[in-house]
């Protein structure tokens, strides 16, 4: 799956100044740059139309005239959660292009960027998502988390119960090893918990025999926010996971950009069964942004 654009004025001129890998390994990383500014921009206006709790999204009543438009109502409702320090507005764009696919049972959920624990997030993420069971009738939800939100779904799904009601985990950019970025950051106490050996993620590491979940794990190469890039991606025996490989953007265009979210798309559409179907679930060699 690929994506191009147009290339940049500046690309002869470096092709001449650069060898031809550092040439294209520095124009990858200029354009990524580039759209990752001008995403946060973008973000920035956005965020404060996200700060409040969306409304509960109320369910058509039988016999409506838009019951018989809803063919996807086999599909379970989708749960979107952010990243550290954000809210639900980073899924603008996601959310459309779910909905846009048949995926009108959509919700998010902001955590307060007080939170300071892991646990507790994944705790309430716990009875958010039974609510929505509960109001909806679904028996299980799919949930995609973008960075600090995909290890508070993940903690949810190993460490309480949640592969009971959690079919498809999705993770954008997530430091499922640890992170090492920023270690100024420490002074937060949710930052210490997605640092390599900490207490959480020795939870994690933890054997999870029987989990019903199964796990996408979408990864950058030239995510800015981890360190080292490979922590992103899902590495346990028991778990029925795929590791999708994105080249071509950072950190914040992995909930944004359309690529991504035809990757999410099919991701959540598949059911596998095993570890054959698991590496069915998105293109061979993952994305490429261009």
């Amino acid at each position: 799956m690929s994506v191009t654009k147009a290339v940049l004025p500046l690309l002869p001129l470096c092709q001449r100044l650069l060898p031809s890998r550092l040439a294209g390994l520095s124009m990858a990383l200029l354009k990524a740059t580039a759209l990752e500014i001008a995403i946060l921009a973008g973000h920035l206006l956005l965020y404060p139309s996200g700060i409040a709790q969306e409304r509960k999204a109320a369910l058509p009543p039988q016999g409506s005239p838009d019951t018989h438009r809803l063919p996807t109502e086999t599909h379970p409702p989708v749960v979107l959660l952010h990243g550290f320090i954000d809210n639900r507005s980073v899924f603008v764009l996601l959310r459309r292009s779910l909905a846009q696919h048949g995926r009108h049972r959509i919700e998010s959920l902001n955590y307060s960027p007080l939170t300071c624990d892991i646990r507790t997030a994944a705790e309430l993420l716990g009875r958010h998502i039974e609510e929505i069971c509960a109001r909806t009738g679904s028996r299980r939800v799919d949930v995609v988390g973008h960075s600090l939100g995909g290890l508070i779904a993940r903690y949810y799904v190993q460490r309480l119960g949640g592969d009971l009601r959690v079919r498809t985990l999705v993770t954008l950019g997530t430091p499922h090893s640890g992170t090492k970025v920023v270690p100024l950051a420490n002074a937060h106490p949710i930052v210490r918990q997605m640092r390599p050996g900490s207490a959480v993620l020795e939870e994690l590491a933890q054997p999870a025999p029987g989990c019903r979940t199964h796990f996408v794990s979408f990864w950058s190469d030239l995510d800015h926010i981890m360190d080292p890039l490979e922590t992103a991606c899902i590495d346990h025996p028991d778990l029925l996971a795929q590791n999708v490989r994105v080249s071509g953007v950072g950190h914040l265009a992995l909930p944004v950009h359309p690529a991504v979210a035809a990757g999410i798309r099919q991701a959540l559409d598949s059911e596998p069964t095993g570890a054959t179907e698991a590496a069915e679930v998105a293109p061979a060699g993952g994305l490429t942004v261009a």
